[in-house]
Parts: C-alpha cells; sequence; structure tokens
C-alpha cells in the first residue's frame, strides 16, 4: 500500500475513528484503525463490536492496500504533524509515515482479523431523513434515556417508523419524552431499538453531510446512517420496549402555561436546597400563580412564587428538580404548558409552540 493524503483530511478522519477503538484484551485488533486504500481514496475504519465508523477521504494511490495500524500512537502522530502532504507506505506489518521533515516507522498488524465494517450504505433502500429536525428531535429525547445497564432496551432510543413520520421515544422510567419528525418517503412501518451512543454520534456526524441517510440490515440486525463521505454503522438493540402510551394521561385537571426563563429559574434556586432532600422539590398551582418550594435539614428552604397561566383546581405535587431542569433546556419556545391530573399521575410537559414534542415525569410521592 502506497498513497499521499492531505493531514488535514487525515486527522479529522482520524479523530472521528479513535472514538469507536475497544482495548479490550482478548481482541488485539480493535485496538487498531484499518487503513485501506482503494484508486482514489483512503478508508479509515475503526469499531468496538458495538459501533463501527469508516470515512473515505481524497488520495493519490500509487498502490492499493490495507493495514491495521494501533489507534493512539497513530492519531498523535497525524496530529502533531504539519498541514500539507503525507506519504502512507505500508510493507508487511509496518506504516512509514512521511511528511516534510519527519519519517516515522509504526509496528502495525494484518487486517485478516479485523471484524467487517460497512463502508457505504444501499441507496435504494435507504431512507433520507430530514436532517435539521432529525437532529433536534435526538436533542429532545436523549437525554430522557437511562444509565442503568441492567435494562438494555432503556439505555437506547426507540425509533418508530410511519408513512410521513419517524417517532423518537427514550425512557428511563421516571420520565419519557417523545418527538415526531416528519418525513418524506418514510413508507415503512418498523420499530427498532438504536444505543444512545450511536445516536449522539449521529448529531456530532451530522455537519458533514446535506441529508442523513438511514438503512436497517435485517440479516444482520444492524442500523446504518450515511453522513457525506462517512458510515456510521451500529447492533440494534433486541427485547421490547416499554409500551409507553399505557402511562399517557388520557386527561387532566390542571392546565398551566409558564415563562419557561422564570420557571427554570425558580427551579435552579431550588435545587440549591433540594440536593439535600432527595432533589425533591414542590409545585403548588392556584389561580394564576405557581410556587416553586424546597428545603433542607442542614441548609434552609427557600419559596419563589412565578406567574402561571391555570385552568383547573389548585394541585400540590412534588418531582425531581434534575428532571425538570433537564426537560426546561430542551424546550426551543419560550413558555411550557403542564398538566397534571393528580398528585401521584405523571405530569405532562409540553411547549406550545411545538406540538410535536411531549415529556412525561412521574412525581415524587412525598411522606405526610
Amino acid at each position: 500500500m502506497k498513497l499521499k493524503v492531505l493531514q488535514e483530511n487525515f486527522h479529522t478522519a482520524l479523530t472521528n475513528a479513535s472514538r469507536f477503538v475497544s482495548t479490550r484484551a482478548q481482541l488485539p485488533v480493535l485496538a487498531n484503525i484499518l487503513l485501506k486504500a482503494t484508486k482514489t481514496k483512503l478508508v479509515v475504519a475503526s469499531t468496538n463490536l458495538e459501533i463501527a465508523i469508516s470515512s473515505s477521504i481524497g488520495a493519490q494511490v500509487t498502490q492499493e492496500g490495507e493495514i491495521a495500524v494501533p489507534a493512539r500512537a497513530l492519531t498523535e502522530i497525524v496530529s502533531n504533524l504539519l498541514p500539507g502532504t503525507i506519504t502512507l507506505t505500508a510493507e508487511k506489518e509496518q506504516l512509514k509515515i512521511e511528511s516534510q521533515n519527519s519519517t516515522l516507522n509504526v509496528l502495525s498488524m494484518n487486517t485478516a482479523d479485523f471484524p467487517v465494517v460497512p463502508q457505504k450504505i444501499e441507496t435504494k433502500e435507504a431512507i433520507s431523513l430530514p436532517k435539521a429536525p432529525f437532529i433536534e428531535g435526538l436533542s429532545q429525547v436523549l437525554f430522557a434515556s437511562s444509565i442503568d445497564e441492567t435494562r438494555p432496551v432503556l439505555t437506547g432510543v426507540l425509533l418508530i417508523f410511519k408513512p410521513q413520520e419517524l417517532v423518537l421515544v427514550a425512557t428511563d422510567g421516571f420520565r419519557l419524552s417523545q418527538k415526531r419528525v416528519e418525513g418524506k418517503g418514510l413508507k415503512k412501518n418498523q420499530k427498532l431499538i438504536l444505543p444512545k451512543s450511536v445516536l449522539v454520534e449521529a448529531s456530532r456526524l451530522s455537519s458533514e453531510g446535506e441529508e442523513v441517510l438511514f438503512g436497517y440490515k435485517e440479516s444482520e440486525n444492524q442500523a446504518i446512517f450515511g453522513f457525506s463521505d462517512t458510515i456510521l454503522s451500529s447492533r440494534v438493540l433486541e427485547g421490547e420496549f416499554p409500551d409507553f402510551e399505557k402511562i399517557m394521561p388520557k386527561e387532566t385537571s390542571l392546565t398551566a402555561e409558564l415563562d419557561k426563563e422564570d420557571f427554570l429559574r425558580a427551579v435552579k434556586l431550588s435545587s440549591v436546597f433540594a440536593r439535600e432532600s432527595a432533589n425533591i422539590v414542590k409545585l403548588v398551582f392556584s389561580k394564576n400563580s405557581a410556587k416553586i418550594l424546597a428545603e433542607s435539614p442542614s441548609s434552609g428552604s427557600q419559596e419563589t412564587q412565578i406567574e402561571a397561566k391555570t385552568e383547573g383546581p389548585g394541585l400540590e405535587i412534588s418531582f425531581n428538580y434534575r428532571f425538570l431542569e433537564e426537560f426546561l433546556h430542551s424546550v426551543k419556545g419560550e413558555t411550557i404548558k403542564i398538566g397534571l391530573s393528580s398528585a401521584s399521575s405523571p405530569g405532562v410537559f409540553t411547549d406550545p409552540g411545538d406540538k410535536s414534542f411531549m415529556h412525561l415525569i412521574m412525581p415524587v410521592r412525598v411522606q405526610g
């Protein structure tokens, strides 16, 4: 293998690939990045067996071939080279890197044991997702997924493909986010649960292309995203996602509309005391006002009253302040609406300016 490539392009591809390198001792090859030269491009790929990435960059290839190079060493070397042309030459199990005043030789590995990494997406079967709404939708649901590995399906996000619509759902058992994204050409009725980590990467990589292509290989239980010259692939999580529609309140007895910034400020004030009391803040709704209260046995207490447009009888309810805060950071509009039916039923939190987004938070039951 012999080729010339620009340091800037190579460094970007290596930075992306290095995030998916695995250091598992039983599979040493996973600590490497695959370099594969074909005709006019260099493919840079890595995988941790759950998520894989491959980026294609333009190259002047004089001899095709491939080699697996230790990720950490290669990434550090290329990041410290000057911008401009780099010459890469692979012979047997060694990679020679030449750049202006520097010549480096890196001991590498044969690629025979390197797992197969998808390097293209079949455009005939791929769905084109609306880029901006999809990425915005991810930002409104990802925070609600679980970090508890004992229930793997809750660590992911449910994607429900419907005709002309994609529904994103995430829950950790205490709260739930749902976002509807319109999309032309979404014909299949299909449900997939994808790991949160791959969707976080999809958000990061989306800046690289005009559109986001999505494909699903059922035989391999693998989801594939395409961004310009980068392919991101992931295993699909197996298991049954909770029947979230069952817990959706059918009606509410109280609705309250509040200014988002006023509410966020009050929640942050409460958090100073709530942190020492299981993160609990109490909301007290009465006619055209809402009180946000918190108290700590060692620090004191606080009470903030803000304006609220309310409909229905007064109601007291307690929530984890972190859940309120994270929801408020995900809202794009200036106001938020809360629908409540009782002190023990989920609160329905929405953005009046965005009918496609809904968030549920389970209340905290307070003794006495």
